[in-house]
């Protein structure tokens, strides 16, 4: 048997949806690996299935899709990384790898995909199983406190920065400054980026400041300068319209997050005129993985965590729910 925290209840947060319990350590499947967990980062995804945000798709799940651990067993035929590999365990799970989105290295877009805590049981516990195809590979040099959060925080921010267009040594706006923005940041800082920063946070503020921000704001003031690209951090659909307001003639607003609140009514000229383009970001694909841990590997990004015991992760989400933790906040399993 082994500790574990469920999403028993869904509902704000401040109803207690977590619930600490005891569940038999998971048996690997075929082409599956055993895991035990070293250090789980706490995502705002994970927020959003607690509260209900991101509908439950089996019930009591366990949450946590960014996971540092050592493989212990591996399942009938499994080829990959030996028992006492240091592996992570990011959000994507698995894809069909036969549908035309699959076929033209758009695996993000599989109708088919499914999600670590989410589709299957994650890393607030002892252990969890992932499909071998669906690890990545993890330097054994640093903590594990800082790798965790580079499997979602890292990932997916780095496939913002991709989608926004940014420009070489271009002006990027980042609305909200939690634990992606905050890697995000640097690595276009690395590349030649200058970075505004809008957020409601102090403490974030002034870690963006620490971190070389040009600007930083509230999370609807105006940056002093036009923005080439932007990306959007925060669930707070109202952001979108001051910050395609913020860019440039051809700017591109990335959204990042997997859950946004209501986008109010755009107004044309203002927002979208001068062919400003909008888009979405929808998780990642394995090879923006790849890319992105060989980038922080020649660039280490700060990371910034806020470490928490196994038996608080309700207070992690609590913490993170009312903008109290600085960076990423990270689970510690011992």
């Amino acid at each position: 048997m082994m500790d574990a925290w469920v999403v028993a209840r869904p509902g704000p947060i401040a109803t207690n949806p977590l619930e600490r319990t005891r569940l038999p350590v998971p048996e690997p499947g075929p082409g599956e690996l055993l895991i035990k967990v070293e250090v789980c980062a706490v995502c705002r995804t994970d927020l959003h299935l607690a509260e209900g945000d991101l509908p439950p798709r089996r019930p009591r799940t366990v949450p946590g899709h960014e996971v540092v651990g050592r493989v212990t067993a591996l399942g009938p035929g499994t080829e990959g990384p030996a028992p006492g590999t240091r592996v992570g365990v990011a959000w994507l799970r698995s894809t069909c790898g036969e549908c035309r989105y699959c076929r033209r290295g758009a695996e993000n877009l599989c109708p088919s995909s499914t999600y670590t805590g989410w589709d299957a049981d994650g890393g607030y516990a002892e252990y969890l199983t992932a499909p071998a195809d669906y690890v990545y590979p993890l330097p054994e040099d640093l903590p594990a406190e800082k790798l965790a959060p580079l499997l979602c925080a890292g990932i997916i921010g780095y496939r913002a920065l991709l989608r926004c267009d940014l420009p070489p040594r271009g002006r990027l706006g980042i609305y909200g400054f939690g634990a992606s923005a905050h890697i995000t940041a640097q690595i276009a800082m690395a590349q030649g980026a200058s970075v505004y920063v809008m957020t409601r946070s102090p403490a974030a503020q002034e870690l963006a400041r620490e971190l070389g921000a040009v600007f930083v704001g509230g999370s609807a003031d105006t940056p002093p300068e036009p923005l080439d690209a932007a990306i959007l951090f925060a669930p707070v659909g109202e952001l979108v319209l001051p910050a395609l307001e913020a860019l440039d003639r051809g700017g591109t607003l990335a959204v990042a997050g997997i859950h946004l609140t209501d986008i109010p009514v755009l107004n044309y000229q203002r927002h979208l005129f001068q062919e400003r383009t909008l888009r979405s970001v929808t998780a990642n694909t394995r090879a923006d993985g790849r890319e992105f841990l060989r980038l922080v590997a020649a660039h280490p990004p700060r990371i910034t965590t806020t470490p928490y015991p196994f038996d608080a992760a309700d207070r992690a989400l609590q913490d993170l729910a009312a903008d109290r933790v600085n960076g990423v906040a990270v689970l510690l399993m011992e």
